[in-house]
């Protein structure tokens, strides 16, 4: 099992930038795949972006160019760096990790989570 702890949320206004941190302990970080999800209110959690255990990245085409994951074994840390925020992109933002080195975009394929960090971007 990894635990997960997110931090790096706050209020942001709208075309600005925003980092979130998930530090992870327990499992080898560096051999796991990593993901963000995110769930707004009254909807249903999504995918924003995913890493593999040597640096591939996915992205949902909704934050294509606008977000970059990455992750820093030796500090077990996982990053989003968020620019060019828009309004829609309020949300509860989690860290996930899998099991597997391999990425995936599906919750279902997620087994460990954060608690999450709210993110809000006003207009």
């Amino acid at each position: 099992q990894v635990q997960l702890v997110e931090s790096g949320g706050g209020l942001v206004q709208a075309g600005g930038s925003l980092r979130l941190s998930c530090a992870a302990s327990g499992r080898t970080f560096s051999s796991v795949a990593m993901g963000w999800f995110r769930q707004a209110p009254g909807k249903e959690r999504e995918f924003v972006a995913t890493i593999n255990w040597f640096g591939g990245t996915l992205y949902a085409d909704s934050v294509k160019g606008r977000f970059t994951i990455s992750r820093d074994n030796a500090k077990n840390t996982l990053i989003l760096r968020m620019n060019s925020l828009k309004p829609e992109d309020t949300a509860v933002y989690y860290c996930a990790a899998r099991r597997s080195g391999n990425s995936a975009s599906s919750i279902a394929a997620y087994d460990d989570w954060g608690q999450g960090t709210q993110v809000t971007v006003s207009s």
